[in-house]
C-alpha cells in the first residue's frame, strides 16, 4: 500500500475540518491546504500518500492542479470533489489522470472506500480490479441503445443531444436512461458516470499491462 498522507486541498475551510476529522478518526494521516497554490508551494508530494482535491476554486482549479501535476511528472492519486453541476469536470478530471470523483454530499463510506484504493497504489490494485468487475458484469447487461445512451452520458451531453445523435427521441432516451440507472444500481448521475469511467480506466490499464508484458 501506497504510504504517506491524505492532502485535503479546498479553499472552504468547514470541508477541511470535516474531512480532516473524519479521515484522522480512521487513522489516516491528514494534511490540509486552503488552495491548489498553498499545496504547490509546500512542494509535499515527496512525503507521498494521495490527493483529495475539491474541482473549482478560485485560482488554481481541481483541473488545473491535475494538468500541473502530469506536466511534472508527480505520481499522486487525485480523487476529485465536485458539485452537482460539475460532472462534465468530474468526466474532463479523469481522463486527465484523476483516480476517482465524488458528487457532494457524499457518502463517508464512499470516500474511504476511493481513499483506499488510491493508497493502494494502482488501478490494476485487487480492490480496484474487484470493482471494476463487478460494475463490468452489470454493463454486460445493458443493450446496444443503452450503452449509447450511456456513452453520451459519459460525454456530458443532455437527454435532448443524445436524442438528435441517435435519431431517436428525447422520451426514448429518458426511458433508456431509467434502464441504465436501473441495471447498473446507480444512485445517481454521477453514480452512474463514475461507473462508466471506472471500467473504461480498467480497460486502459489493462490493456496498458498486456503491452508492457508483450514488449518485456
Amino acid at each position: 500500500m501506497r504510504s504517506g498522507p491524505v492532502h485535503v486541498i479546498d479553499d472552504d475551510e468547514s470541508v477541511r475540518d470535516s474531512l480532516s476529522f473524519l479521515l484522522e478518526g480512521m487513522n489516516l494521516t491528514v494534511l490540509t491546504y486552503p488552495s491548489a497554490e498553498a499545496f504547490l508551494e509546500q512542494r509535499p508530494w515527496g512525503l507521498g500518500g494521495c490527493i483529495v482535491t475539491d474541482v473549482r476554486m478560485p485560482g488554481i482549479s481541481g483541473i488545473d492542479l491535475l494538468r500541473i501535476l502530469k506536466e511534472k511528472g508527480i505520481d499522486l492519486p487525485v480523487i476529485v470533489i465536485t458539485g452537482n453541476a460539475d460532472i462534465p469536470l468530474a468526466v474532463d478530471a479523469m481522463k486527465i489522470g484523476a483516480s476517482d470523483f465524488l458528487e457532494k454530499p457524499f457518502d463517508d463510506e464512499t470516500l474511504l472506500a476511493g481513499i483506499r484504493i488510491a493508497l493502494d497504489g494502482s488501478r490494476a490494485s485487487p480492490r480496484a480490479t474487484a470493482e471494476a468487475c463487478e460494475i463490468n458484469e452489470r454493463l454486460q447487461t445493458l443493450t446496444s441503445r443503452e450503452r449509447e445512451v450511456l456513452d453520451g452520458l459519459v460525454k456530458g451531453l443532455t437527454n435532448k443531444h443524445i436524442a438528435v445523435s441517435l435519431g431517436i427521441s428525447p422520451r426514448t432516451v429518458e426511458v433508456h436512461r431509467a434502464h441504465v440507472m436501473t441495471k447498473m444500481n446507480a444512485a445517481s448521475l454521477s453514480h452512474l458516470v463514475r461507473m462508466a469511467l471506472v471500467s473504461s480506466n480498467a480497460l486502459d490499464s489493462g490493456q496498458n499491462l498486456a503491452g508492457e508484458t508483450g514488449a518485456s
